[in-house]
């Protein structure tokens, strides 16, 4: 929480309605509760005491999906991001969920923040995807008899892919002009080890020397953006002290939900002196790997890709982090590709971290308009630089029948620079 107080951050909002249109729930539902400004009056009515935090108060938080992109929309500079965190973490500090939803919400939080865990999924999950058994269990109307979290649990079973231990370190190629550490994440250390790759060669192809310190953990993303402060603030200062140890010119993370989150810790830890000035010195050095690359004039050659590409703008970088030129521009650097954008592209694609699968009726509504955005775009290949962003596009197109490739701009990226060399 930023030094400013609940109070004084709710009365930023002026009540203007700029946010109505950006916000996803509210252009499903039209319901002025399931707005950011609907939001902000019922942590102002709580706040004060004015209403109960009550399970039907509760549902409106929860069906926040936490995209921001109010706060791209907003003129008044209002902290919604803090705003919804911090009513979360009351949220689930104050009230008492079902049996039921505890249960399953305990069993997200004991699996996907832990990458040792996720990884021993992955050999039952690539055999139920490489066996066929996805399929034939979509088209046997099975899942339809599950509870609609398990249905998504179970669509959202991520591609089958070959997993690859990251080194310790790579060294810079040619000229050395930076000394990074790599956050390898945990869905994108466990799923999608080819972002990684690709990430490492990248930078190495452009001169830096990168470091991935070994043991390192959850970044506290996920728990962060769900309520779950104290276990957000320990998984935080694991990753903190893991990259205290050496001075890194920047700290590098592709995955745009981790980026985001990392680099609040100087906010999340303003009160704690013990951790404050670690924090903001953790956070002060956080770079997405678009950003960073951008940030350098190209030393590898870019050879030449023929295809036409749909950037997906995640909500995390874009919103965010307000990084939105800067993927399109590496993407542009590429010879022969195509770039070409999606319609109502500031539109969440409804992952939003663990939001598709505590919310999921509310996740597919959203994450529909995606697809179908997607495909008004005649291409067959996306880029997203999120993990969660891709599972779900990936997951509502195939309900299409659809099949296009999903790859991270860096994948893009890595692909032209060995066919340069």
């Amino acid at each position: 929480m930023s030094e400013r107080t609940y109070a004084d951050l709710i009365s930023d909002c002026v009540h203007c309605g700029f946010c109505l249109p950006a916000c996803p729930t509210y252009r499903s539902w039209g319901v002025e509760m399931d707005s950011p400004r609907g939001r902000i009056d019922l942590m102002k009515g709580v706040e004060e005491h004015a209403i109960p935090l009550s399970d039907t108060v509760r549902a409106h938080f929860d069906r926040c999906l936490g995209c921001m992109a109010c706060a791209t929309a907003c003129p008044s500079g209002v902290r919604y991001d803090l705003l919804i965190e911090s009513t979360r973490a009351k949220v689930e500090t104050q009230t008492r969920r079902s049996f039921f939803d505890r249960i399953f919400r305990d069993f997200v939080f004991s699996i996907f923040p832990y990458p040792g865990r996720l990884a021993a999924l992955r050999v039952p999950l690539q055999l139920y995807v490489r066996s066929g058994m996805q399929t034939l269990v979509r088209r046997s109307g099975l899942l339809s008899l599950l509870p609609a979290r398990l249905q998504q649990l179970a669509d959202l079973a991520p591609p089958a892919t070959a997993s690859e231990d990251l080194p310790a370190h790579v060294d810079a190629r040619g000229t050395k002009r930076m000394h990074l550490g790599l956050v390898a994440g945990c869905v994108q250390r466990v799923f999608f080890p080819n972002v990684n790759a690709a990430t490492l060669r990248v930078l190495s192809a452009e001169g830096c020397d990168v470091d991935i310190p070994e043991g390192q953990g959850c970044c506290g993303a996920l728990s962060l953006h769900s309520g779950r402060e104290e276990e957000a603030k320990r998984f935080a200062r694991a990753l903190i002290d893991r990259f205290d140890r050496e001075p890194y010119d920047a700290i590098v993370i592709n995955a745009a939900g981790c980026g985001s989150a990392m680099k609040g810790y100087g906010e999340l830890f303003a009160g704690e002196p013990e951790y404050r000035e670690k924090a903001a010195r953790f956070a002060s050095r956080v770079r997405d790997v678009n950003e960073l690359v951008a940030g350098l004039e190209p030393q590898a050659p870019r050879g030449r890709i023929d295809a036409r590409v749909a950037y997906h703008d995640a909500c995390h970088l874009a919103h965010a982090q307000r990084i939105r030129a800067e993927p399109r521009r590496l993407l542009q650097q590429i010879p022969g590709l195509e770039l070409c954008e999606i319609p109502d592209g500031d539109q969440c694609c409804g992952s939003a971290g663990t939001y598709n699968l505590f919310e999921p009726e509310s996740a597919r509504e959203i994450g529909d308009r995606k697809a179908d955005n997607v495909l008004k775009t005649q291409t067959r290949l996306i880029a997203s630089a999120n993990p969660g962003c891709t599972l779900q596009i990936q997951s509502r197109l195939r309900a299409r029948g659809e099949s296009i490739e999903s790859m991270h701009p860096i994948e893009l990226l890595d692909r032209s620079i060995q066919a340069g060399v």
